[in-house]
């Protein structure tokens, strides 16, 4: 069992509860829930979110990525494939059985919610098979995970409740695109070495460990911006200012950042950077609830 919680990656897992959960107080706050949408929402969300993971690790072990990688509890592969415990045909066959199994939800929602869902799925699905083989050799690849795994989650979580978009939908969705995009790139930065020798153009690769650290800081401060920002303009409810209670983990992710150099300081600042990105979104969804309830 170990080794398919391995696999899966499954402390990372909890992304897709909070992007469930996000999309689905937005949703509530607007006057509309069905525990039974929700639910399976969310489900589909954690299968995408498996199924990518999955696809991602079967591609760096096959370019010789995860073989050449110095693994850290947040970067590097979970080590599944290179230490045996999985074979590459069970890795591979698990990513298109999980992707597979999104089909039906993605079909019942399409036809219980109307067809306006059908391009963000479709999108999602693009993110999640093209991404390692064409996407990480672009350059700036992080943007695939920031919609797929980040924005679009939201709205979808939002659609299925509601039938509808909105672009107050849109700005709160926003944040959670730059923080799962930030996820990623903070993890590029051990792998560097390995991931320019399988041939990806990361953002630390395509503008150097440096910039992408400083360019990693904007972003993050621009989720704070963007949440004030919001407020003040009444697209998103005061409650949501909540989540400005991650900021001290967010400062100390910047700081590691700014020393790349030296894992000693990095490792620490990947894990202020999961809780970010985890607790942000989550004060989110409760700062909506906040607001329908007061």
């Amino acid at each position: 069992m170990n080794k398919w919680l391995m696999i899966i990656r499954a402390p990372f897992l909890p992304l897709s509860v909070v992007l469930a959960f996000l999309g689905t107080c937005i949703a509530w706050y607007d006057g509309a829930f069905h525990l039974g949408y929700a639910l399976l929402a969310f489900l589909g969300i954690l299968l995408a979110h498996i199924s990518a993971d999955v696809i991602n690790e079967y591609f760096d072990y096959k370019s010789g990525i995860d073989l050449a990688t110095k693994r850290t509890p947040f970067s590097g592969g979970s080590g599944a494939l290179p230490m045996g415990l999985i074979t590459p045909k069970q890795a591979l066959w698990l990513g298109i059985i999980t992707f597979v199994a999104i089909i039906p939800i993605g079909v019942y929602f399409v036809l219980v919610k109307g067809w306006l869902l059908l391009p963000l799925l479709l999108v999602a699905a693009l993110c999640i098979l093209i991404y390692t083989p064409f996407i990480l050799k672009m350059g700036w690849p992080e943007w695939a995970p920031g919609l797929g795994m980040g924005a679009l989650p939201v709205i979808g979580a939002y659609f299925v409740q509601t039938g509808e978009y909105n672009w107050p939908l849109v700005v709160a969705s926003v944040p959670s695109f730059i923080l799962v995009h930030n996820l990623l790139l903070i993890n590029e930065f051990p792998d560097v070495g390995a991931d320019k020798q399988g041939g990806r153009r990361t953002l630390p690769i395509a503008i150097g460990q440096a910039g992408a650290s400083k360019f990693y800081s904007a972003m993050t401060i621009l989720v704070y911006l963007w949440v004030v920002g919001s407020v003040i303009a009444g697209v998103m409810p005061v409650y949501c200012l909540i989540a400005l209670l991650t900021l001290p983990f967010a400062i100390k992710a910047i700081r590691g950042s700014m020393q790349y150099q030296d894992m000693n300081k990095l490792v620490p600042a990947l894990a202020s950077n999961v809780m970010v990105v985890l607790l942000t979104q989550l004060l989110l969804g409760v700062g909506y609830i906040l607001a329908k309830l007061f």
